[in-house]
């Protein structure tokens, strides 16, 4: 019997309105992800990826950006029908976030230790005290030299990688069941990368939290995640377990992206690339939206919009001509 999902996010759509007219962010987004369960969410920079995050977290700005239309089911409850108190109790303690630049992310003027106290003094009700205590505790824990001495620190004594660990440690606080990293090692050397990449998979094992990984590098993919969602232009483009999307892509765009990997099997005097740039996502064009920068884009792509279908056990896709191309590629 299958592990009941976590999370289970159905036809999100997060809109913008702007002078140009409004965005569709994310539209019309389905996922799931279960405990001990790595789910990808991969794509070009403005696909969507970081917005779909922020939806499950509801810190989307108002009265600019709104949650237009789906369901996030999160352990059997819709997020969107709670009211902003209760959201708050679930924010940074049943679900915490690993954002992408610890920079902005820590407040330059408090330690710390002070920050993740917070967390922990706010949703475990913990004395200042005990609270310092688990601080000093889970800066150890993500790897920190000299807690004690560190967790009285301000950010800008900690190096770029010490940072994302305090970062982590944060999140780490309250024991999270689902956890959000977006785009966790992105600006961090590859030594670092590593660490940190081996210290989410000891959370994952550890805590048996459910973990959406944001990235745009399809390495870190293959290495860390059990299910990939591929975004385009707002939505989900192909979705299926890591195995099969490396083995047999069954989009344009997926394939596009794996051919841009560099890889020691294949040396090549130039590595190759999608031509165009992805679309405004608030003049989306007709039909599919990849299909102006797609090769095997037909007439039929440009004025009909695909539907996300299964194409395999556990794999689904939005194309058209998905098995004219698959097609021609077996021979």
């Amino acid at each position: 019997m299958a592990q009941e999902a976590l999370l289970k996010v159905i036809d999100l759509a997060t809109h913008f309105t702007t002078e140009e007219g409004t965005v569709k962010a994310v539209d019309g987004v389905d996922f799931e992800v279960r405990r001990g369960e790595v789910v990808g969410v991969v794509g070009e920079s403005g696909c969507g990826k970081s917005i779909t995050s922020m939806s499950v977290l509801r810190l989307i700005a108002k009265p600019q950006g709104n949650i237009v239309r789906g369901k996030i089911i999160f352990e059997g409850q819709d997020l969107l029908t709670l009211s902003e108190e209760d959201m708050r109790k679930i924010r940074g303690n049943k679900i915490a976030l690993i954002s992408q630049d610890p920079m902005t992310s820590l407040n330059p003027v408090l330690t710390v230790g002070e920050q993740i106290m917070e967390a922990i003094m706010l949703h475990q009700g913990l004395e200042r005290d005990a609270a310092k205590k688990k601080a000093i505790e889970m800066l150890r824990k993500v790897g920190i030299p000299e807690p004690e001495k560190r967790v009285d620190q301000y950010p800008h004594q900690f190096s770029g990688g010490m940072r994302q660990r305090g970062i982590i440690a944060m999140a780490l606080s309250c024991e999270p069941k689902l956890l959000i990293a977006d785009e966790p090692t992105t600006a961090l050397d590859v030594t670092i990368q590593a660490q940190i990449l081996d210290l989410m998979r000891e959370i994952k094992e550890k805590y048996n939290a459910g973990i959406i990984f944001i990235t745009h590098d399809l390495g870190v993919v293959a290495e860390m995640c059990d299910y990939v969602c591929v975004m385009y232009a707002g939505k989900v483009v192909e979705a299926t377990d890591v195995f099969t999307l490396f083995k047999t892509p069954s989009h344009p765009y997926t394939l596009g992206l794996l051919k841009s990997i560099p890889r020691l099997d294949e040396i090549k005097d130039r590595l190759e690339s999608i031509d165009g740039q992805p679309p405004s996502l608030s003049k989306l064009p007709k039909g599919c939206s990849f299909a102006p920068r797609c090769i095997e884009a037909k007439d039929i792509c440009r004025q009909k919009e695909p539907e996300l279908i299964r194409v395999g056990v556990n794999q689904f896709a939005r194309c058209l001509m998905r098995d004219e191309w698959k097609a021609e590629d077996a021979q």
